[in-house]
């Protein structure tokens, strides 16, 4: 089973027991995380889409570590003008590791479930 999440402004493909690296949060290390905009989710060959996102699903994970990813250098130039620039860049980025994906029909279960006890 997995999920396309939206967060950042970008999408990301999650699956339960891997990490994922998204756009820097602003959370501590250790925390807990929710991503409530999930755009599809697959289950074997059941999938829903949503429009835009599907009611009721969500996708939860803990923040592993707040990491900078490899540099890339940005070079520009203009031939025969003597015009060089060299520049690097390092983006921020939050690894989450996700722990559970749940769809509407697995809230409605466990909240069944904690009103009996």
């Amino acid at each position: 089973m997995y999920a396309i999440v939206e967060t950042g402004g970008k999408q990301y493909q999650v699956e339960e027991g891997r990490y994922v690296d998204i756009e820097l949060l602003e959370a501590e290390q250790d925390s807990k995380v929710v991503f409530d905009k999930i755009v599809m989710i697959v289950n074997g060959k059941k999938s829903k889409v949503g429009q835009p996102y599907v009611v009721g699903a969500s996708a939860e994970g803990t923040v592993v570590k707040h990491d900078k990813a490899k540099k890339i250098i940005v070079f520009k130039q203009r031939p025969k003008k003597g015009y060089r620039k060299k520049q690097g860049h390092r983006q921020g980025f939050t690894r989450v590791m996700i722990s559970k994906i749940r769809t509407s029909a697995q809230k409605k279960a466990s909240e069944v479930t904690e009103d009996a006890e």
